[in-house]
C-alpha cells in the first residue's frame, strides 16, 4: 500500500519510537480488512520495535489499536487512516511509544492532571482536513493519560453508525456516548471544555501582558504578513488569532498563489504560521476578539477578548478575515451538522449514493456541485440570478455531468426536514412565482462571504456589507487603527492580494508609530 518513498520516510520516523509498542488488529473477511492487514503488516515490517497481533475483538471491524506491549491501548483507529489522516497515524505511533508531543509543558501537565474516565469518538471523512487536528489532538490526549481513550471512525466505511446516530458533518466528537462537539478542535479547546477553570486562569495571564507596538487580530494569510513585516521592524509585535490559518484551513486547492503552482490551505497555514514563528512574535492562538477601545490620542488602544482579557497595543490591524455566508432561511440552524453544510470536501462523503443540493451559483458552488457529482447520486443546484456567475471552464464541466441539475431564479426559503435531519428543499421560482419543493438529503451553501466584523459595530466605520471601510494605506476612521484582507473593502478576496495587504498595513502602522507622541 506504501510506495518506496513513503515507506523510506515512515522508516526513518519509527528510529523514533522511545518503547516497544503493538498493533491489535479486529478484522474480517472484507476487502478492507485485507487493506487494513496490508497496511500493518508493511508498518511492522520497518521496525523491529512493532509488533503485529490478529487476535482484537473490537465490533468494529476493520479497526486497530496501538499501545505498548502487553499494556491496554488507549488508541484506535476504526478505518485505514490514510488520505489526510496519514499523518495522524504516524503521530499516534510514535506517541503511544512515549515520545513526547510537540506541545507546551503547561500544556503535557494539565493533560496528564485530568481526572475522571472519558471515551472519545470521533467520526471523520478521509477527505477532510479539519478532521486530522482533531484526531490528532484526542490522541495526544489519550497518550499522556491512561484515563482518556479515543477512537478515529471513517464515516465513509461504517455507515450504518452514522445513520444511526445522525452524523452528517465532519468531524463530529462523542464523549461517552453524548456528542462533545463538532469541526476544528485544537488541544486548547478541548482542555477549555474540559477543565473548566483553564479559560479564566488563561484571561489572567493576557491581561498581564504588557502593551505591544502593534497587535494584529487575527490569523490568516494578512495577519501572517503583517506580523512579520511588523516584527522585522524591531518592534513589541502579538497576534491574536481565533484560529491561526484562518479561512485558509477550509480551502483544498491553491493553485494560484505566485510562485506556488500547487498547495493545500492546511499546508499553506502551517506555513504562515512557521514563517511567523521565526521571528519574536506573541501569538495567542484560539483567542477570540469581543470589542474594540480606541485611545485617546498618545494613549494606548484596548481589545477585549471573549474571556474577559484586555490587551493593550498602540497601534492595531484588523485581519479576521470572512467566513461562510449564511442563507438566513428557516430550517438552515436547525438542521446545521444534520444535512446543512458548507464544505463539501468535509462532508461530501457523508452523504454518499444520496440527492443533495448546492445553493449557488459562483465559482465555490459549482466547484463543490463538481465535486460532489462524484460521491452522491444526484446534485441539484439552484441559482439565485438568471445565469450562473461562475467561470465558463467551470460551467462547462458541469454540464457535462448527467446527475447534475441545474435550475436557475431559484429563490431558496425553507430548509425542510423530519426526524432532526434534512429531507428537502423549498424554492420560489422567480419566473413564475411559484413555490418548488425538491426532496433530498442534504443542502450544502455555497453564496460566498461575510466579513468577521460583528465585534466592531459602533466602533470604527463599516461598509453596508460589514466590511471595514479603508483608505489606500489600511487606515480606517479611527487613527493607529489598520485593516486588512478579507474584512476589509479592498475588493478581489483572494489570498495573494490578503498577504499584499497585510505588509502594506503594517508598513503603515509602523510609520503611524514612529510620527506619535511617546505614551506615558
Amino acid at each position: 500500500m506504501l510506495d518506496a518513498n513513503i515507506k523510506a520516510q515512515l522508516k526513518t520516523y519509527m528510529e523514533r519510537l522511545v518503547a516497544p509498542i503493538e498493533l491489535v488488529a479486529s478484522l474480517d473477511d472484507s476487502a478492507k480488512s485485507q487493506e487494513m492487514r496490508a497496511l500493518l503488516e508493511e508498518i511492522a515490517s520497518v521496525s523491529d520495535r512493532i509488533s503485529l497481533l490478529e487476535n482484537g475483538v473490537d465490533a468494529r471491524k476493520p479497526s486497530f489499536s496501538i499501545g505498548l506491549v502487553n499494556q491496554p491501548a488507549r488508541i484506535r483507529f476504526a478505518g485505514l487512516p490514510m488520505g489526510h489522516e496519514f499523518t495522524s497515524l504516524i503521530l499516534a505511533l510514535l506517541q503511544a511509544s512515549g515520545y513526547a508531543p510537540k506541545i507546551s509543558d503547561e500544556q503535557i501537565e494539565q493533560i496528564r492532571g485530568i481526572d475522571g474516565h472519558y471515551r472519545f469518538e470521533t467520526y471523520i471523512s478521509l477527505s477532510c482536513h479539519n478532521c486530522p487536528d482533531v484526531v490528532q489532538a484526542l490522541n495526544t490526549l489519550s497518550a499522556l493519560n491512561p484515563n482518556i481513550q479515543h477512537v478515529m471512525i471513517d464515516g465513509a466505511l461504517f455507515q450504518d453508525e452514522v445513520e444511526t446516530r445522525q452524523v452528517m458533518a465532519v468531524p463530529t466528537v462523542y464523549l461517552n456516548g453524548e456528542v462533545f462537539g463538532n469541526g476544528r478542535m485544537a488541544i486548547e479547546d478541548i482542555l477549555a471544555k474540559l477543565d473548566t477553570g483553564a479559560a479564566a486562569r488563561d484571561a489572567a495571564k493576557l491581561s498581564q501582558k504588557v502593551p505591544y507596538d502593534v497587535l494584529i487580530v487575527g490569523g490568516g494569510p494578512a495577519a501572517a504578513a503583517a506580523a512579520i513585516y511588523a516584527a522585522r521592524k524591531g518592534i513589541r509585535t502579538g497576534v491574536l488569532a481565533e484560529r491561526f490559518g484562518g479561512q485558509v484551513l477550509d480551502t483544498l486547492a491553491i493553485e494560484n498563489l505566485i510562485s506556488v503552482p500547487q498547495t493545500d490551505g492546511p499546508k499553506l497555514a502551517r506555513a504562515l504560521e512557521q514563517h511567523v514563528r521565526e521571528y519574536e512574535v506573541d501569538i495567542m492562538n484560539l483567542q477570540r476578539a469581543d470589542a474594540l477601545i480606541p485611545g485617546t490620542a498618545g494613549g494606548y488602544h484596548e481589545l477585549r477578548l471573549a474571556n474577559g482579557a484586555v490587551l493593550k497595543s498602540k497601534a492595531m490591524i484588523v485581519a479576521t478575515g470572512a467566513r461562510w455566508r449564511e442563507l438566513g432561511v428557516p430550517g438552515e440552524l436547525e438542521f446545521r451538522g444534520k444535512g446543512v453544510a458548507y464544505c463539501p470536501h468535509c462532508d461530501g462523503p457523508l452523504f454518499k449514493g444520496k440527492h443533495v443540493a448546492v445553493v449557488g451559483g459562483g465559482n465555490s458552488g459549482v466547484e463543490a456541485a463538481i465535486d460532489l457529482a462524484g460521491i452522491v447520486g444526484h446534485v441539484t443546484l439552484l441559482e439565485f440570478g438568471d445565469t450562473l456567475r461562475a467561470d465558463a471552464v467551470l460551467q462547462t464541466k458541469l454540464y457535462s455531468l448527467p446527475n447534475v441539475t441545474v435550475i436557475k431564479s431559484a429563490q431558496t426559503t425553507q430548509i425542510t426536514g423530519a426526524g432532526g435531519k434534512v429531507n428537502g428543499l423549498e424554492y420560489t421560482d422567480r419566473t413564475t412565482g411559484q413555490t418548488q419543493h425538491v426532496a433530498l438529503e442534504g443542502v450544502f451553501i455555497q453564496i460566498g462571504l461575510l466579513p468577521n466584523t460583528d465585534w466592531l459595530k459602533g466602533t470604527i466605520e463599516l461598509s453596508r456589507f460589514g466590511e471595514i471601510v479603508v483608505d489606500a494605506k489600511g487606515q480606517t476612521d479611527v487613527p493607529g487603527v489598520f485593516g486588512a484582507g478579507d474584512c476589509t473593502t479592498v475588493p478581489y478576496k483572494q489570498i495573494v492580494i490578503a498577504m499584499s495587504e497585510g505588509a502594506k498595513a503594517s508598513l503603515a502602522a509602523f510609520d503611524h508609530l514612529i510620527r506619535s507622541p511617546i505614551a506615558a
